[in-house]
């Protein structure tokens, strides 16, 4: 499908990451992961782009409805004072230090999930030491465990859905989602990309639909899929490394994406713009982020 894709702003980032529009300050808020560590946010109607850089690895952030934001550094959670770049540690990672906490998202109940990056993958190719976690309390409880690379975290609209990959499975998984309790059950295969297809699955989200966006970094595609899992279209990128999708704007019908300049397929058509700010609208409108309850 042809769409017009803008850079809206040359970020270079080395792993741009974890997208999320804030109403509050009508911002679009993301995270370089590494090289170096640091939490970013741009306006669209001022150009105005700040940074805040991270003591260790950043793997995601979400923002608390009490204010401020909760960051996942590398082997913890911590509390982020905005105004002065403070970070505090509020839960710390109960993990091997190679295995980095990565991509996280409320779900619509404002309960924490998190996923994990095993970093001995992919030298070792059978790594898969990390879990998809969540916060109950001041403790984050393992839930599904056996991943190596965690991508693909997102909530269907009525919260009543959960969607988590581990990316080397080339699936992403489905979850019923109790609303009151935040258990899971049902696992189920939700998509599995094309066994020819180069690129590999990486972050998402969802639309108001339902409509499930997937991105596939190393190919330049941004993928629409249906409640029902069925591909309903594909964009094609005039960048190779997407990363993660988010809707945004004052109507919510912005579709933003990251991307990162890490060696993927560098022979692809359009690696020379990856790191950047991406933005396209593709007439759907997404779900506004609900923030983290507790604290």
């Amino acid at each position: 499908m042809t769409m017009t894709v803008t850079r809206v702003l040359d970020a270079d980032n080395y792993l741009g990451e974890g997208p999320i529009w804030s109403p509050e300050d009508q911002a679009l808020w993301w995270i370089n992961c590494e090289q170096p560590a640091a939490l970013h946010r741009w306006s669209p109607d001022s150009g105005a782009h700040d940074s805040w850089p991270m003591p260790s690895r950043i793997g995601g952030f979400v923002p608390k409805a009490a204010g401020g934001l909760l960051v996942a550094l590398a082997d913890g959670l911590y509390d982020f004072d905005v105004e002065s770049g403070a970070v505090t540690l509020r839960v710390a990672a109960d993990q091997p230090a190679h295995i980095k906490l990565h991509e996280c998202h409320c779900d619509r109940q404002g309960r924490f999930w998190i996923g994990a990056y095993d970093h001995h993958f992919p030298a070792d190719r059978n790594a898969a030491g990390g879990a998809f976690h969540r916060l109950d309390g001041d403790r984050l409880t393992p839930v599904i465990d056996g991943i190596a690379v965690a991508n693909g975290l997102a909530f269907s609209p009525d919260g009543r859905t959960m969607y988590a990959a581990s990316t080397p499975s080339r699936k992403v998984e489905a979850f019923d989602l109790d609303p009151a309790t935040g258990d899971i059950s049902n696992r189920r295969t939700f998509l599995t990309l094309e066994p020819e297809l180069k690129g590999h699955l990486d972050g998402a989200t969802v639309d108001a639909e339902g409509g499930y966006w997937l991105t596939i970094v190393g190919v330049g595609q941004l993928r629409r899929y249906r409640p029902d899992g069925t591909l309903d279209r594909i964009v094609a990128l005039p960048f190779s490394n997407p990363t993660k999708p988010a809707f945004g704007g004052p109507d919510m019908a912005t579709l933003y994406v990251t991307s990162t300049k890490m060696a993927i397929n560098s022979d692809a058509p359009g690696n020379d713009a990856n790191g950047g700010l991406f933005a396209l609208t593709p007439g759907e409108k997404g779900v506004a982020e609900t923030p983290l309850a507790a604290g």
